[in-house]
């Protein structure tokens, strides 16, 4: 079963699906602090990103979910991520359909190219280009190793699939 008043939650999804959208929401609505997991693997700086070393992201993350209360996002579901799994109270997996995530995704970077919506990173063609191999990567290969992976965590993860997941705003109280 699911805790209600969760204090920990890791939302978990592919390119485009809604986690960055919903953290945020839940975040405000919630007075918890908002993570990216991107900003743990990165040291985001004016002149470029610097990938962050094992030991330091390890270390920076064991920090946040040390912390009392967190909402943590991010598509990785690699080994360095399962504390974060363990720790949090709810895991929601958002799974929209793939051709709203591609829809998202192209709407994304219109956006951010007009300057529109702001981004962690420059948003060139080439990144653009990654996020549609991404988003196939997700939905061929790190979906199943997702469920695969965590299972053991099954009680406490939500799996959201219609295209918009603020529906779980109202149950979160």
């Amino acid at each position: 079963m699911k805790k209600l008043n969760p204090k920990k939650i890791h939302i978990i999804g592919s390119v485009g699906s809604g986690k960055t959208t919903l953290a945020k929401e839940l975040s405000s609505k919630l007075g918890m602090p908002h993570y990216e997991l991107d900003n743990v693997v990165w040291i985001r700086q004016s002149s470029g990103d610097i990938r962050r070393t094992e030991r330091e992201r390890e270390e920076y993350l064991n920090r946040i979910i040390k912390s009392e209360s967190w909402v943590i996002e991010g598509v990785h579901n690699e080994e360095w991520v399962k504390d974060c799994f363990q720790t949090a109270d709810l895991i929601i997996f958002l799974d929209p359909p793939y051709a709203t995530r591609i829809y998202r995704i192209t709407k994304r970077f219109i956006k951010q190219k007009l300057r529109l919506e702001e981004s962690n990173y420059i948003p060139t063609l080439r990144i653009f280009l990654k996020m549609f191999k991404w988003n196939r990567y997700f939905e061929n290969i790190g979906k199943a190793n997702f469920f695969k992976t965590f299972d053991i965590h099954k009680d406490k993860i939500e799996v959201i699939k219609n295209s918009t997941p603020t529906c779980l705003k109202a149950n979160i109280d």
